[in-house]
């Protein structure tokens, strides 16, 4: 997120315009600031996000009908990519996606960053969908002037979430970087901790630091639920969380903190004890097993997306986690 490709010269406008694809062209042309003291405006409009957001979505939804994993490369990358490939595999089986995957077209808010560089993102929330599940958080992110913009992320909006405030889209926002000082933590050690109180839950030695969350909550029941049927034939459960540093996407808030969206892989190792079988967890887990043949043990890794509220130093308010996207991609026996 710290590299940044200095603007362009409007003495090379011609040339751009006759190398540059289309595509790369959606934001506003750099021009020279006038005063070194001007302050900074947004490359992107509002009706331009809006161009490619549309664009994006009407991509998902046709590899979506054609249940073709290949189809989302185009439009998506990151932990999004993975999570809606096996979404779509999971669908050649259930016949139909996910209702946790609907990403509604209409949206909320925007938040347009005012950074002239690249990697570029914006942050979309779009609005409740048709059966009034939570509000999306949609990260969209411009590697170079020369590519197009992509999904990466994706996180669903905890019931009650309060999302921190930014500028309005025609003054923009700043993009944040990993290591953001002047907060609770840096962006990066953020989402580390975090990892390791999804991991150890209340014996978190970070515990303190998080205000409690829907996801932490569901995992903890989930845990809870398969450990009641394991203990009874003296089986074990091992859960591990890892940050992904190199997948997180921040912005700036109004009140001088971060929202961070990252990603954090998991691994659910579950071993059934006294010779019997390790069973899926859930119907997602054993269309992705696709096989009759258990063992005493099942490996299955998650992609987790996450949007955290880091707040200012100064603030003595803990991190608080406002959405989230968990999707299993793998299972296997072991």
């Amino acid at each position: 997120m710290s590299m940044r490709w200095n603007k362009l010269c409007v003495a090379a406008l011609s040339v751009a315009a006759l190398i540059m694809p289309l595509a790369a062209c959606e934001g506003q042309l750099p021009t020279p600031a006038a005063d070194s003291s001007t302050k900074a405006q947004p490359d992107l409009t509002e009706a331009q996000e809006k161009k490619i957001r549309t664009k994006i979505l009407e991509t998902i939804d046709q590899a979506d009908a054609a249940r073709s994993a290949d189809s989302y490369q185009s439009v998506m990358g990151g932990p999004q990519l993975e999570i809606r490939t096996s979404q779509a595999t999971i669908a050649q089986k259930s016949g139909s996606m996910s209702k946790y995957a609907t990403i509604p077209k209409d949206i909320a808010q925007v938040v347009i960053p005012t950074d002239d560089g690249w990697p570029r993102s914006v942050f979309t929330i779009t609005t409740t969908t048709e059966d009034q599940q939570s509000k999306r958080l949609l990260v969209l992110n411009q590697e170079s002037a020369r590519q197009n913009y992509k999904l990466m992320a994706m996180a669903r909006l905890f019931e009650g979430a309060q999302l921190p405030k930014f500028e309005v889209p025609t003054i923009g926002s700043r993009m944040g970087t990993d290591k953001d000082e002047n907060l609770v933590a840096t962006p990066a050690d953020a989402l580390t901790q975090y990892a390791d109180v999804l991991q150890n839950g209340a014996n978190s030695k970070f515990a303190s630091q998080f205000a409690d969350d829907q996801l932490r909550q569901k995992i903890a029941e989930l845990t809870n639920t398969v450990q009641e049927g394991i203990a009874r034939n003296n089986g074990t459960q091992e859960q591990t969380f890892t940050a992904v540093p190199d997948q997180m996407w921040v912005m700036r808030t109004a009140d001088g903190g971060d929202l961070v969206v990252g990603r954090v892989d998991s691994v659910w190792t579950r071993q059934a004890g006294d010779g019997r079988e390790s069973q899926p967890a859930s119907d997602d887990e054993k269309i992705l097993f696709n096989s009759d043949k258990y063992t005493s043990t099942m490996k299955v890794t998650y992609v987790n997306v996450v949007a955290l509220y880091i707040p200012s130093a100064n603030s003595g308010q803990q991190i608080t986690a406002v959405g989230a996207d968990r999707t299993p991609v793998k299972v296997e026996a072991l």
